[in-house]
């Protein structure tokens, strides 16, 4: 269900022809087989950063395809989940620019709790496949989650990270909200990734649109 603070701005998109279509591939998907994230956990990223607290949007492809994994936001796996590829270069990253320790567990929501919204382009994917469900509307959907944000007057960050995430730049008013561009962390483009910065640079543009920085270190969880 679409959290309440989204609906005033997304909720029309619910009624149109497109989301019923989608919302049906995605159940007759579920009749045959697993699909993640579960059922509960679709918008998960916009239900733990409300509308009116976004102050940086980081955008992912689509959810993890491995049991357990995904869970709603980008990038983020549960705890006690081994940590990703993509995500165990984003905490190396971490460590080698603002000194974070690597934690013990791959859950982001400390960042999606400060108003980071961790927004896959896909919501849903088949077990064991990915971008199993690419095409099928939900790009259509985040496409209008990102308008939303760019066009509420309280500017955000925009993180584009990867050539897939550069062509959501047409949806942002550059001109009112930052932009943080960047190679993707996953293995192939990670040598790019390392030494660019860009949470010093989402901090500073946070900062100049005079909002609190993120505190990017992800605690331990302990076992």
């Amino acid at each position: 269900m679409l959290p309440e603070s989204w609906h005033g701005v997304l909720g029309d998109e619910l009624e149109k022809p497109y989301f019923k279509e989608l919302v049906e591939f995605v159940e007759e998907e579920r009749a045959r087989g697993p699909v993640y994230p579960p059922r509960e956990e679709v918008f998960a990223a916009l239900d733990a950063t409300p509308y009116d607290r976004v102050k940086v949007v980081i955008l992912g492809q689509d959810p993890y395809h491995g049991e357990g994994q995904g869970h709603g936001l980008a990038f983020s796996v549960r705890p006690g989940v081994r940590i990703p590829p993509s995500l165990r270069n984003i905490y190396k990253e971490l460590h080698a620019e603002l000194g974070c320790p690597v934690p013990d567990n791959g859950y982001l929501m400390p960042w999606a709790e400060q108003g980071v919204l961790l927004l896959n382009a896909v919501l849903t994917v088949r077990a064991g496949e990915a971008n199993s469900h690419k095409g099928k509307g939900w790009e259509r959907f985040t496409d209008e989650v990102i308008r939303a944000v760019a066009a509420r007057p309280d500017p955000a960050v925009f993180v584009l990270w990867g050539a897939y995430a550069r062509k959501k730049l047409p949806l942002i008013d550059t001109g009112r909200h930052a932009v943080v561009q960047g190679a993707h962390p996953s293995p192939l483009s990670a040598k790019k990734f390392f030494g660019s910065r860009p949470f010093t640079q989402i901090n500073e543009a946070i900062t100049a649109q005079g909002h609190t920085p993120v505190d990017w270190c992800v605690p331990d969880l302990g076992a």
